[in-house]
């Protein structure tokens, strides 16, 4: 008997039908994609909301998992990023641009990571195991991205940023998005 099995992680609810941009390497964020309402007295300018949405199946036979599949997009969540009108720039958009790309780059070491796993009995609790972690390390990321750069009030950091970032999703390109 084939059995198909199929699992959704991820960190906002899509069939609630929130609005959400998924990562591509040539679209870059305006400002009309942060729909979200202003936090007053957060000191931020703006904030995205990003995350990584990942699914899986796997096919068994005879109680064994035969084969998987699996799919990890970075997002950015519309109507939970925002922005102070009064106070965006170019310059700051381009800060919030880094934090969707430090997404894709989790989403690329995700996919990496995947890649390497044979199919296992415990496939399903191997994958979940590994989103937490990029997940984890994601959140990291971003923290750390805004301490260095003081949230972009630093140039030459936000700058150095910026080509760091680059470098890392250049050499993971092979495991980018493709649709």
């Amino acid at each position: 008997m084939i059995k198909i099995l199929a699992f959704l992680f991820c960190t906002i609810s899509f069939q609630t039908g929130e609005a959400v941009i998924s990562w591509e390497d040539d679209y870059k964020l305006s400002w009309s994609d942060f729909k979200g309402k202003p936090k007053q007295n957060s000191g931020a300018v703006a904030e995205t909301a990003s995350g990584i949405s990942f699914g899986f199946s796997v096919k068994e036979l005879n109680s064994n998992i035969v084969s998987y599949t699996t799919e990890v997009h970075a997002y950015f969540s519309v109507e939970k990023s925002w922005f102070h009108k009064d106070k965006a720039s170019d310059y700051i958009l381009e800060h919030e641009q880094l934090h969707f790309d430090i997404t894709e780059l989790f989403a690329r070491k995700f996919r990496k990571e995947i890649a390497q796993q044979k199919v296992s009995n415990d496939i399903k609790a191997k994958l979940k195991v590994i989103y937490k972690k990029h997940v984890t390390d994601l959140g990291m990321m971003q923290k750390r991205y805004d301490a260095e750069t003081d949230h972009s009030k630093k140039i030459d950091a936000q700058q150095r940023w910026q080509l760091f970032i680059k470098k890392e999703l250049d050499k993971l390109s092979k495991f980018k998005l493709i649709e």
